[in-house]
């Protein structure tokens, strides 16, 4: 009981005394606050089918399929029973984001993302084509060839 003197000289020289009860009082609060908002925030983008804080903007084809893909819910591993359901339903092949109804093998070496840029640069090329052959076609034309 000797040293309680002491250490309350100690405690409220680095801030903690019992006149700075409130204000650390107030600080957690705050802090409860705010994690509690942060909390159901993310519990929202988790659940919420916005899709929100994403860290790579999502194309607009992706974004208009996001109702196809759903996320897989995995049993306690500790749950025989229903890991036994998991895994006869093929609940342990693919992702944990697949197509609704399909199951994923993963050995698709072709994902959406690739898929995009192949379309696109289908797409690109073909632009480039139809440029290149009206040029050909209008210098042809000029130079007084007949092309159809």
């Amino acid at each position: 009981m000797a040293n309680l003197p002491n250490a309350q000289k100690f405690l409220k020289k680095i801030g903690l005394g019992k006149e700075d009860y409130y204000f650390w009082k107030q600080i957690g609060k705050a802090l409860l606050c705010t994690y509690t908002i942060f909390g159901v925030a993310w519990l929202y983008n988790e659940t919420s089918p916005l899709g929100w804080w994403t860290l790579k903007p999502r194309p607009k084809e992706e974004r208009e399929m996001a109702h196809l893909y759903e996320r897989r819910k995995y049993p306690y591993p500790g749950d025989a029973e229903a890991m036994e359901e998991f895994v006869a339903s093929g609940g342990m092949i693919g992702t944990t984001i697949s197509p609704k109804g399909f199951v994923d093998s993963g050995n698709e070496s072709d994902n959406f993302q690739k898929q995009l840029q192949s379309k696109k640069f289908e797409q690109e090329s073909l632009k480039l084509w139809l440029r290149m052959r009206n040029e050909v076609i209008s210098e042809l034309q000029e130079k007084g060839f007949d092309v159809e």
